[in-house]
This record gives C-alpha cells, sequence and structure tokens, in this order.
C-alpha cells in the first residue's frame, strides 16, 4: 500500500474515541477497582492519575509519533524509522503481543455474553454466594460453552474489522464509547443511591497517605501502563491512521481522561455496591463474574425486575468494554498480515481471526478438561497472561521509550508532536527528559516487580 492511499479516521472525534477505545477494556472495570482495594483506595487513585499523567501520557505521545509518521503496521515502523537495525524487532513483539492477547482475552470477553444471558433470564435469582462460585467455575471448566462464546465474540470483532478503518473501526467506536458511558452513569447513580453506600464513596474520595508505600507506587504504575494499552501496537498502529492535522498531545490527554474517568466511574459501581451489601471489593477477576450477581441480588432482590435490568446493563458494559480492545489487538496482526505479506484485509482478517479462536479454544480448554496440561507451572490461559502482562508489555513499553527518547532523530519527534511547528509545545523539553530518563527507571522497576524480583 502506498504511504499517501493509507486509510485514515475521517475525523477528530473519530481519533478520539477509536483510541480511547483501544485502552478501554476490562483492565478499567475489574482491575482498577481490584488495585484500588488492595493499595488503599483514594490514595491510589491519585498516585495512579500522577503516574497517568507524567509517565503515560508521554509514551502515548512517543508511540503515536512513532505510528503516524511511519504511516504503517507496528512492525515495519521500525524498520522505516530505524532501518537495518534490530529496533524491527520491537514491533513484531508488539504484533505477536496482540496476537496473544487477542487469544485469551476473547475467552474472557465470552464470559460477558454468558452473563448477560444469566443476567437477563433471571438465573441469578435466589442463589447463595456458594452458589454462584460453583456456577461460575462450573460455566468455566465447561468445555463447549465458554468455547461458543469466544467463537461469538470472535466474530463480532472480525465483522467490525473487515469493514475497515473509517466504516468499522471509527464507526463503532462513535457507537460504542458513548453508549458505554451512558450505562457507567447510570449504573454509578444507581450503585451511590444504595443504602450505605457512602462508605463505598469515602473509601474512594478519601485518601489516607499513611498508606502510600513502595507497592502502591509500583502498582499504580503498572495499573496506569496496563489500562492505557501501552507497549502491545495498539496505539502505534491507529496512530498510523491519524492524519496529518492531528493533535498528538491533546489526543493523549483526551485519550488518558476517558480511559481514567472511565475506570472511576467503574469504581462508582463497584465499591459503594459492594460496601453496602458489606462484600470487600478485592477478589480480582471474579469480582465480576462472583461477587457482583450477589451484590445485585442483595441489593435489589426486593424489586427483582430492577436486579435483572441492572445487572443486563453491567454485563452489557463489560462485553462493550471487551469489544473496543478486541477490535484494536485484532487491528494490529490484521494490519501487520495485510501490509508485510500483501494479503487483502479480508484475507488477512480472517487468518487473524481463525489463528486467535484457536488459540482461544485451547486457553478456554486449559481452565477445564485441559488444565492439568501446564507450562512452567501455569495453564496455558495463566502462561499467556503472565508473558504478555508481565515481559511482553512492560518490555513494549520501556523499548518505545528509549526509541524515541534518545534513537529516533529529534527533528522527527519535534515534527510529529508539534505537526511540523504549527503547534505551541512547551513542554517538549519535560516530555524528552521523561521518555529519556523517567520512563525507563520506572517501567524497570515495574518489570521486575511484576517477576516477583523486588
Amino acid at each position: 500500500m502506498a504511504k499517501n492511499d493509507r486509510a485514515n479516521f475521517g475525523s477528530k472525534l473519530g481519533v478520539i474515541l477509536a483510541s480511547a477505545g483501544s485502552a478501554v477494556g476490562l483492565g478499567n472495570i475489574w482491575r482498577f477497582p481490584y488495585e484500588t482495594g488492595n493499595h488503599g483506595g483514594a490514595a491510589f487513585i491519585l498516585v495512579y492519575l500522577g503516574c497517568v499523567l507524567f509517565l503515560g501520557i508521554p509514551i502515548m505521545i512517543a508511540e503515536f509519533s512513532i505510528g503516524r509518521h511511519s504511516r504503517a503496521n507496528t512492525a515495519r515502523a521500525y524498520q522505516i524509522l530505524a532501518p537495518g537495525t534490530p529496533w524491527r524487532w520491537v514491533g513484531r513483539m508488539g504484533v505477536l503481543a496482540g496476537f496473544l492477547i487477542l487469544g485469551y482475552y476473547s475467552v474472557v470477553a465470552g464470559w460477558t455474553l454468558e452473563f448477560i444471558c444469566e443476567a437477563a433470564t433471571n438465573s441469578f435469582a435466589g442463589k447463595s454466594a456458594t452458589e454462584f462460585i460453583s456456577s461460575f467455575n462450573g460455566f468455566v471448566a465447561n468445555p463447549w460453552r465458554p468455547v461458543l462464546w469466544m467463537i461469538a465474540f470472535m466474530l463480532a470483532t472480525h465483522l467490525i474489522i473487515v469493514k475497515g478503518v473509517e466504516k468499522g473501526i471509527e464507526r463503532s467506536a462513535k457507537v460504542m464509547m458513548p453508549a458505554l458511558f451512558i450505562l457507567l452513569i447510570i449504573l454509578a447513580i444507581c450503585a451511590v443511591s444504595l443504602p450505605g453506600a457512602g462508605a463505598g464513596i469515602e473509601f474512594l474520595l478519601k485518601p489516607d497517605f499513611s498508606k502510600v508505600d513502595g507497592n502502591v507506587l509500583l502498582g499504580a504504575m503498572g495499573q496506569a501502563f496496563f489500562s492505557l494499552s501501552l507497549g502491545m501496537g495498539c496505539l502505534c498502529t491507529y496512530a498510523s491512521y491519524f492524519r496529518n492535522d492531528t493533535n498528538l498531545p491533546r489526543t493523549a490527554l483526551n485519550v488518558g481522561f476517558i480511559d481514567t474517568m472511565v475506570a472511576i466511574l467503574a469504581g462508582f459501581i463497584i465499591f459503594p455496591a459492594a460496601f453496602s451489601v458489606g462484600i470487600e471489593p478485592d477478589a480480582g477477576p471474579s469480582l465480576l463474574f462472583i461477587t457482583l450477581p450477589n451484590v445485585f441480588q442483595q441489593a435489589f432482590g426486593s424489586l427483582p425486575w430492577l436486579a435483572v435490568l441492572l445487572s443486563v446493563m453491567f454485563y452489557v458494559l463489560l462485553a462493550l468494554a471487551a469489544l473496543t480492545s478486541t477490535i484494536s489487538l485484532h487491528e494490529v496482526v490484521t494490519a501487520y498480515l495485510h501490509e508485510e505479506f500483501n494479503l487483502s484485509r479480508s484475507k488477512a482478517a480472517r487468518l487473524v481471526t481463525l489463528g486467535c479462536t484457536i488459540l482461544g479454544i485451547f486457553s478456554s480448554l486449559s481452565l477445564g478438561v485441559g488444565k492439568e496440561y501446564t507450562l512452567f507451572g501455569m495453564t496455558l490461559f495463566d502462561f499467556f497472561d503472565f508473558l504478555t502482562a508481565k515481559i511482553m508489555l512492560p518490555l513494549g513499553g520501556l523499548f518505545i521509550a528509549v526509541f524515541t527518547g534518545w534513537f529516533l532523530d529529534k527533528q522527527i519527534v519535534w515534527e510529529e508532536m508539534s505537526n511540523r511547528g504549527t503547534l505551541k509545545l512547551p513542554l517538549y523539553k519535560a516530555i524528552i527528559f521523561i521518555l529519556k530518563f523517567v520512563a525507563p527507571v520506572a517501567i524497570g522497576f515495574i518489570f521486575v516487580n511484576e517477576l516477583g524480583i523486588i
């Protein structure tokens, strides 16, 4: 594909919503509240906001700069900007990370469809906490139901991807992101209206700085990088579709703001609801699929229709959040195959869908009938999660910072960040300083912390 024939997003709103959709995912809605609950509530949120603003945003701007200047998929981007050097492997690692993440992430995404159906048929009614756990574990271990839902989710993702950048990715983002925010606001209003919800609100808004320690700092940095989808090639690939007049720093700020707002609104749903029925929201992924159905039943059991409605709305919200992420992950690999192997977009998308579906089947089965087959003592699902989240993504973020801060021609960096000098950029030197010195050190600490070395 010639550089000037490359597809572009059609509007500034489309750029922001599609990029925000890439960042927003299940991690905002379960991982952020879980991390907040484990690290002292409001104090963690303030540290997290600092990490997003002073670390996440500069790295996002760097990733945007690499993508737009190269006008290529994330693998070719580094070959264009650093021809004949080993930097090309950074882009390829991003493509591989996107493929592996989509393979197991689509399994969890498929669970949201199961729970939409269970909520709609009022299957949660009358169950005890023990029965919720038993029901969830039985579903996950089932050899075919999770697989069918995963395939359905992959097909939904595929149908959007084959429509292309403007008619598929951008158009879907313009529908799904506003719908996601509307659902978040409605559910948050309902949650904060519950009796006893004040304790959850106080936990979110009243910081206890005595709980801030090294673990909180590392947890906040890790969550910032995880939540913003840095280092997996999604933002670099999307930036290759940006128009020349797209304001990269402002877009990064908008994406960071939307992503953070989704996470905080999710906290206003989960904490007040959980506190109102005496449940501590620190159960990780099971919070969404075990604890929250119990919360809805306890909180709204006297109004069964409301319990059903809010349960359905919540799992539709999860499905939308998951879909915006699977679209961006799919696009990373599809763009790579489309451009590097001269395949049609539809054929490249079919290959990605097929490959990730096969990977998803094995990942799903590893939680049930295949759980005795392990890699390094982990199920296949857990192994892919460990490999990508704790090794590949931190390394990807580290390499982006080092590449932009130390290797890439600063004239290129300046031109992209300032739109060839047409934008005022008073913080340019501060951004470069963060990319050169602060971000590599911070990500290094995240990396060794995630691996359990410190």
